[in-house]
Formats: C-alpha cells, sequence, structure tokens
C-alpha cells in the first residue's frame, strides 16, 4: 500500500469521527483491516513471508495441511458418507486449501465426491483457488451437507471492541484530535453480558477484548449445521488464561516487527488478538456443538503423525534431515504451544479423533 493509500484511509477515519464523534475501537479496526481496497486485508499488498509482515503454519510447510488433511479423512470414515464438503472460512492465499487438497487426492473416493468450498471477504481469492475449489459469499447458502467446516488463523483477525474495568466497565472509543486518541464510555450491556456469561469478574485496571463477531459466527456455523465437525484453529487461551493479562492481548505486525500500537501505519500492518476459546464452546453449545476435545496445535499434530510423515518423507529423500528437523521444530514447538485446536461436532456421535489424544482443560 502506497503512502498515498495509507493517508486517504486515515483521512476517512478521521471524517467520520468529525461526523459521528468517537467511534468504537471496534470500528476503527474494522475500517483499518477490512474497508474497501484500503484495509489491510482488503488491499493488493502482500502478507506473507519475507516481503509481507508474518509466516503462518501452511507457508513454512505443507505438511501442516497434510496433516489437517489426514484429520479431514478419519472424520469422513467416521461419518460413513460417501459425499464429504469441506467448509473453509477465511482461505486467504489458497495455500493450506491446496495442500489438504493434494493430499486428499491419494483418497480416489474421497476425493471423487469432495467439495471443497470457500468463503471468504476478499473476493481476490477466486483468481487464486484449484479447480476443485470453489468460493461462496456466505455457506448460509449451501443445502444440507456432511463434512467439516475449517478455520486456520481467522478468528484473531475478528473486529473486537476493548474494555477496561474503572469503577464500572468502560469500553475504549477512538476520537481524533491532531492524532487518534482513546476515550471512554460507559459499556453497552451487550459487552457486559459476554463477561456475564462466561463468568468473568475482570479485575480494576484491566484491560480486555471481546470478541462479539466470533462468538456470533459460530453460531451462525451452528446454526446451518446437520452432521458436521467444526475445526478450529487459531492462537488464543480459555477465558481463564485471557483474562488473566492485565493490558489484553491486543497486538500489530509490520515487516516482521512486533508493536502495540494500532494508530501507526494504518492499513499497513496486521492488527490481531487471541482467541477466546471458551466462548467459542459457549456460545457453540447455544448452536447445538457438542465439545470433543480441545489442545494445542503441536499436539494435534503429532497426534496426526507429523513425526512418522517427516520420517518417511527424509527416507524418501523428499527432505533433507535439516529442513525435516526445522520444520518439525517450528510447528511443533515455537507455533505449536501458542496456537490451539478446537473441534466441534453437530449430528455426529462422540468418536474418537487422533488429532485430540493428548487434550488439555479448556474452561
Amino acid at each position: 500500500m502506497s503512502a498515498i493509500e495509507t493517508a486517504a484511509l486515515t483521512s476517512l477515519i478521521r471524517s467520520r469521527i468529525q461526523e459521528e464523534g468517537p467511534i468504537s475501537f471496534r470500528d476503527f479496526m474494522e475500517m483499518a483491516l477490512y474497508q474497501p481496497e484500503q484495509g489491510y486485508y482488503t488491499s493488493c499488498s502482500e502478507k506473507l513471508g519475507k516481503k509481507g509482515d508474518y509466516y503462518t503454519s501452511p507457508y513454512l510447510t505443507k505438511l501442516f495441511g497434510w496433516m489437517v488433511a489426514l484429520q479431514m479423512e478419519e472424520m469422513w470414515q467416521l461419518m460413513d458418507c460417501p459425499a464429504f464438503t469441506i467448509i473453509e472460512y477465511g482461505a486467504g492465499t489458497g495455500l493450506l486449501c491446496r495442500d489438504i487438497l493434494s493430499r486428499l487426492q491419494q483418497n480416489q473416493r474421497m476425493y471423487e465426491q469432495l467439495d471443497y468450498v470457500i468463503v471468504e471477504k476478499n473476493a481476490g481469492v477466486r483468481q487464486r483457488l484449484p479447480e476443485k475449489a470453489r468460493w461462496v459469499e456466505s455457506a448460509a447458502d449451501l443445502s444440507p451437507i456432511t463434512g467439516c467446516v475449517l478455520s486456520n488463523e481467522l478468528l484473531d483477525n475478528f473486529s473486537v471492541h476493548q474494555v477496561v474495568m474503572e469503577d464500572e466497565l468502560m469500553e475504549v472509543c477512538v476520537d481524533y484530535q491532531e492524532g487518534f486518541i482513546e476515550v471512554m464510555r460507559p459499556a453497552s450491556p451487550l459487552l457486559k453480558d459476554y463477561l456475564t456469561q462466561l463468568n468473568v469478574a475482570l479485575p480494576k485496571g484491566y484491560r480486555a477484548e471481546i470478541d462479539l463477531e466470533a462468538a456470533e459466527w459460530i453460531q451462525t456455523v451452528g446454526a446451518i449445521l446437520e452432521k458436521w465437525f467444526v475445526l478450529t484453529i487459531d492462537y488464543g487461551y480459555p477465558s481463564s488464561g485471557l483474562y488473566s493479562r492485565k493490558d489484553g492481548t491486543l497486538v500489530c505486525y509490520h515487516q516482521h516487527k512486533v508493536n502495540y500500537d494500532p494508530y501507526q501505519h494504518i492499513g499497513e500492518q496486521d492488527i490481531t488478538h487471541h482467541v477466546n476459546f471458551s466462548a467459542l464452546d459457549w456460545w457453540g453449545r447455544k448452536a447445538g456443538l457438542v465439545c470433543c476435545g480441545y489442545t494445542n496445535q503441536g499436539w494435534f499434530l503429532q497426534g496426526m503423525g507429523l513425526t512418522r510423515c517427516l520420517q518417511e518423507m527424509e527416507r524418501d529423500h523428499q527432505l533433507s534431515a535439516g529442513e525435516g528437523l526445522w520444520q518439525m521444530r517450528t510447528l511443533l514447538l515455537e507455533m505449536g504451544h501458542r496456537f490451539k485446536v478446537l473441534i466441534q461436532r453437530k449430528g455426529v456421535e462422540k468418536v474418537f479423533l487422533s488429532g485430540l489424544q493428548f487434550p488439555q482443560v479448556l474452561e
């Protein structure tokens, strides 16, 4: 994004504030990330790799997508349904989609009747999808089908409200006075109810994020499903870990450098937060989803046989020993503890899933 485009987005946000008064931090974040053609995720600039701002597991190695594909294959076998649909929310560059499909091609019976559906805000992803995949605006438009809803590093970029506990719960809003500044206003009943339902008592002086969009998303997903799994991979914590952080979890990434100021590099930097997996479980249950289990990415990949797969690739000279060690260390250790995996089900009896062999407590 050029300096002119960045200035234009800043001016657009400033103009809205001048017309409406201070806006919620959630609305500021939404414009910074998703303003058509100007937001961070809706512009044409590179996001991944050396020229971008961060790396993701699919970008580092195809083995991540292969392990996810093996979990999908196991789900398909357990459900005993020839036709299987994968709905991936937030496909980004389509890397994960490609890797999953390349692995599932080895199962001809499943692959022939597989439908891979992409739900993505950025319509530009349509030009980057493999032939087997198709793009839709909303999963609600699909007929009742059997399969799995997948999201990888999606929810951490949903726009969030920020709150601070003072004498009462206050919401963070954004004003403009020769620069963006924060002002406080009493939090709405909706934000207070969010914390109440999760049994969270925020200590005085603590700042936190509240992701109403994620709660709405999981309920929408649950409402349209009949016989499905929901596989969510993201970085985050249960409520007990999330709200024990005094300054919240909001963080920004710009050219592979971390900062905590969302009011700089507007439209040029990623603004992200940690996902509340307790909230996904709680509001998912309200939509009929049952929690199969929760673990971290490292244990999930180990359960799916990542180490064995690496050894086989090294033996077949598809990977050098050094490459295999680096990929395993990155996926299992550097990313393995930060990223979590939640699997939910609806219309499916309780089953054993290999990716959940080493569960963690969700509270």
